[in-house]
This record gives C-alpha cells, sequence and structure tokens, in this order.
C-alpha cells in the first residue's frame, strides 16, 4: 500500500479565497489542528506577499511539531531569501518556489523564452537548496505546458536539488484520463525523476481538480496538494476531506492511503469555515451539513435497518457524533483551560481568566454547552483588530408596523455615547443608529446567520461585511440574542475598517 504524503495550502491558496484574511494567530490555530490531524506538509503562505504573511508563517514554523512548513516563492533571489527567513525555525522547513511553463504565461506574464524560463528555474533552485535542504519546485499551468518542455525543466530542477517536482494543473483545464496520463509520461520521460517526489496541485473550475488528484495517484504521484473545505482562488482546490476519504473508502482500488486522522476532518473543516467566514454549502462532499442527513422514506428506511445501504462512510469517521454537553454552570476553570488546550489555545492566564467569565456567562443563558460554543468563544479572543467602539446596551420599541426605534449606548475611545435610529425591522434600526451615533454612513454589503448548534437556546453567529468609501471590513457577532450578534457584528466590521484606515 502505498503512503501518499497531503500538502494543505490551505493557509496559503486558500487565504487567497476573494474576502479570506486571516491573521496570524488564526493561522498559528488551523496550522496546529492541521498538525495533530497527520497533514505531511503545511504550506503556511507567500512570506514576499506582505510583512503580516511573513510573521504569521515564523509563527506557524514555531508551533508545527510534526508537519513540514513551507513558503512559497517565486524563482527570484529576494522571494527565497525571504521564504528561508520565515520558516528557518521550523524543525523540518521546506522552500517552495515555482515558475510557468505555458507558452502563454510565457508569452504574455513572463515575456521569457523557454531559454530564459528553464535557465531561470534551475538558477533559483540551485540557489534555494544552498539554504535549505527540502525544495519543492512548480511548473505552473504545467497541464497546458508543451510536455517536452516540462522533461526538460523537471530535469534541471532535480539535477539543482529539487527533491519534489509539482504538476499543477492551475486553471483547473485538464480532466481525469488527460492528467493521468501527463503523470505517466513525466515518470516515462524523466530521466532522474525517481531521484524526486510527484506531487500534484489542482484546481476545481470544471468542478475535478478531487477526480484528477485521484487520476494522478494511480498514474504514480507521491503527494496531493489540497485545502480545507476546498478553498482556494476561483472555484477552489482539491479539498483534503475529498481525496483523504477517497483513498479511505476506495483504499484497494487506489492501493493508496495517508497518515491523516481522520476523525479530525470536521472538526478542522467547522474551525477553517468560521475562521475564514466562508460557509460550507450544505450539500458538500463530506463535510456539508447534508452530507449525512436522510430525507426520503426509503432513504431513512434502509438506514435504520443498516447504515450502509446509504451511507459508504460513517459519520463518526469523519468527526461527526451526536451532539452531547460536556460542561455546564458548575464546570471548573481547570476542565476549561485543558477544553482550550485540547481545542489547540494556547492562551495567558489573564485570557483565560477573561474567557471563563464568559464561558460561565454563556451558562447562565444557555443550558447546554457545546464544543462549538467554547470554540466560538476562543475565536473571539485572537481578534487583531483594536475594539476601539463596542455596543454597552440596546433597547428596541416597536412604534408601528413599519417602524421600529432603536436607543443605543456605546463606549468609543473610553466615553459612553448614546444614540438612535429607527428602520423596518430591529437590526436595521440598531445599525442606523450605530450611524448616526458614530457620524459616518457605513453601508452594509452583506448579512448572514445560522446556529452554532442546536436546541432553542443555540448561539447565533452573524456575519456582515460593511464598507465605507473605499474600504471594507468583515464582523462577526455571536450571541443567544441574534439582535445583539447582528449589533456586535456591525461594530466588528466597523473596527476593522477603522483598523485598515488608522494602518
Amino acid at each position: 500500500m502505498r503512503r501518499i504524503k497531503i500538502f494543505d495550502t490551505t493557509l496559503r491558496d486558500g487565504e487567497q479565497t476573494p474576502g479570506v484574511n486571516l491573521n496570524a494567530q488564526e493561522k498559528a490555530l488551523i496550522a496546529k489542528k492541521l498538525d495533530r490531524m497527520g497533514v505531511d506538509v503545511i504550506e503556511a503562505g507567500f512570506a514576499a506577499a506582505s510583512k503580516g504573511d511573513f510573521e504569521a508563517i515564523r509563527e506557524i514554523s514555531r508551533v508545527v511539531e510534526t508537519a513540514t512548513v513551507a513558503s512559497l516563492a517565486r524563482a527570484l533571489p529576494g522571494d527565497i531569501d525571504r521564504a528561508w527567513d520565515s520558516i528557518r525555525e521550523a524543525k523540518f522547513p521546506r522552500i517552495h518556489t515555482f515558475i510557468a511553463t505555458s507558452d502563454i504565461h510565457m508569452k504574455y506574464k513572463l515575456k521569457m523564452t523557454e531559454d530564459e524560463v528553464y535557465k531561470q528555474a534551475v538558477d533559483m533552485v540551485r540557489y534555494a537548496k544552498g539554504k535549505c535542504r527540502d525544495i519543492e519546485f512548480s511548473c505552473e499551468d504545467a497541464s497546458r505546458s508543451r510536455r517536452e518542455f516540462i522533461y526538460r525543466v523537471l530535469e534541471g530542477v532535480i539535477e539543482a536539488g529539487a527533491t519534489v517536482v509539482n504538476i499543477p494543473d492551475t486553471v483547473g483545464y485538464s480532466y481525469p484520463d488527460e492528467f493521468g496520463t501527463l503523470i505517466r509520461d513525466i515518470r516515462n520521460n524523466v530521466p532522474n525523476i525517481e531521484r524526486a517526489e510527484i506531487s500534484v496541485h489542482c484546481h476545481n473550475d470544471l468542478g475535478l481538480a478531487t477526480a484528477n488528484a485521484a487520476a494522478a495517484i494511480k498514474a504514480g504521484a507521491h503527494q496531493v496538494e489540497c485545502t480545507v473545505n476546498g478553498l482556494g482562488e476561483r472555484a477552489g482546490n482539491t479539498a483534503l476531506e475529498e481525496i483523504v476519504m477517497l483513498m479511505r473508502v476506495r483504499e484497494k482500488e487506489l492501493n493508496a492511503t495517508t497518515n491523516i486522522a481522520s476523525t479530525h476532518i470536521a472538526p478542522t473543516s467547522a474551525t477553517v469555515s468560521q475562521l475564514a467566514g466562508i460557509g460550507v454549502q450544505p450539500n458538500k462532499a463530506i463535510v456539508g451539513g447534508n452530507a449525512f442527513a436522510h430525507e426520503s422514506g426509503i432513504h431513512q428506511h434502509g438506514v435504520l435497518e443498516n447504515a450502509t445501504t446509504y451511507e459508504i462512510m460513517t459519520p463518526e469517521s469523519v468527526g461527526y457524533s451526536k451532539n452531547k454537553m460536556v460542561f455546564g454552570k458548575h464546570s471548573g476553570k481547570h476542565a476549561f483551560t485543558d477544553k482550550l488546550r485540547e481545542m489547540g489555545y494556547d492562551f495567558n492566564r489573564e485570557k483565560i481568566d477573561e474567557l471563563f467569565k464568559k464561558f460561565k456567562a454563556l451558562t447562565d443563558v444557555k443550558k447546554e454547552i457545546f464544543d462549538a460554543d467554547i470554540e466560538y468563544l476562543a475565536q473571539g479572543s485572537i481578534k487583531e483588530v483594536e475594539e476601539k467602539t463596542k455596543l454597552v446596551t440596546f433597547e428596541v420599541v416597536r412604534h408601528s408596523l413599519n417602524c421600529i426605534k432603536a436607543d443605543i449606548v456605546m463606549e468609543s475611545s473610553g466615553r459612553k455615547e448614546f444614540g438612535s435610529g429607527t428602520g423596518d425591522g430591529p437590526v436595521n434600526a440598531i445599525y442606523q443608529g450605530i450611524n448616526t451615533l458614530l457620524g459616518r454612513e457605513y453601508e452594509l454589503k452583506e448579512y448572514s446567520i445560522h446556529g452554532i448548534t442546536g436546541g432553542a437556546d443555540a448561539q447565533g453567529e452573524v456575519r456582515v461585511r460593511v464598507a465605507h468609501g473605499d474600504s471594507v471590513g468583515s464582523g462577526r457577532g455571536i450571541h443567544t440574542d441574534i439582535v445583539r450578534a447582528s449589533a456586535e457584528a456591525y461594530i466588528d466590521a466597523i473596527n476593522c475598517i477603522e483598523s485598515i484606515r488608522i494602518a
């Protein structure tokens, strides 16, 4: 049985999903969860992209215990230097460098000839090898590249020291038979290919990312690059949960397995969804809300008799189980602290004391406290946006069928301020009141709401995107009172906008 390495790029390609912007603490938390899951390589980011990305990669390099930590770099000395500086503290560092090899990219983007691209690829792999033992090289847009040129480039970079060569279907253009043949042709036509591992990175523009990755595995690929929930540029990437469970369910047919502890899949998916602000579609394979749901009477009857009639894997195998109460108002701080650490949070004593007070307050309004409730409490404490403005209290009064007034008390720069607004609903009235109180016209662009857990006393999560001029901020609010959650989400987004403006 061949063991396929899982290279997770949620923190790099996944963060390139439009609207996703993770801070260093959020990235480090996701990285620790991926490490516990058994991911072989974590691509922590693109160090040359920004100072924030550089610092996040460096923090991830410090906290990841088992996985290799990779930093992406263009085939340029400055990028490679920056990548190495960001991962030099990792136990197992990897520089991942790339250059495009397709005619269309070389002509219109790089404006370089094949000989120039070949020389730059080989020279930069050799340069990176002088800094780091583990070097991955990618032929960007490989699936649309001329075969003979790919063979030439791969032979050259392997000779220069590449330990992994990546074959990306960068624009999701390929289909399984074609992509599998490409991998086989590379194995048969690159003389020194046995000196490197073959990796694949498939995009989902035609909905074939997982199928293409599976075809590559059958053709002899050693590593699959993927993201949690399939996040990524445009239509996203091969979904980690899909390729892992495909190998679990069809292990004999693929003759392949992974080191992934699959019971970590659902919790990690939920964390990524919450922090990225990108919900998982209900019919998403493996981690969607309907993945193990049965509405048809025929299906229900079959599942009740024997679950395998309609389920090819168990919910438990990917980390789902019936919700159960694990904490309540009698729970102590020691158990609460242990739970936070189990979830991947490493707060100091002062922060734990603060969270424990919020936890106790939550037990006064919720009968059952689930892991998801604690997760959301903790996530609210890893934001890097300064709370310049915060909600103190509010009161909503209906004056007529279509007119509601909201009286609001907020604290801004340490001073309490009072304001009011009207609208056709309580949320609209509060938002108008906040605008009036702050003296700015913020515009609500997106609003979404969902329950964190089940039950009549479930906490609701509200996510918003708010604009002021050219600045846009995302905000999140969580409360058993959905109107309050809406207000806190709006203020959270405003604080985000003002932090960007100051920076």
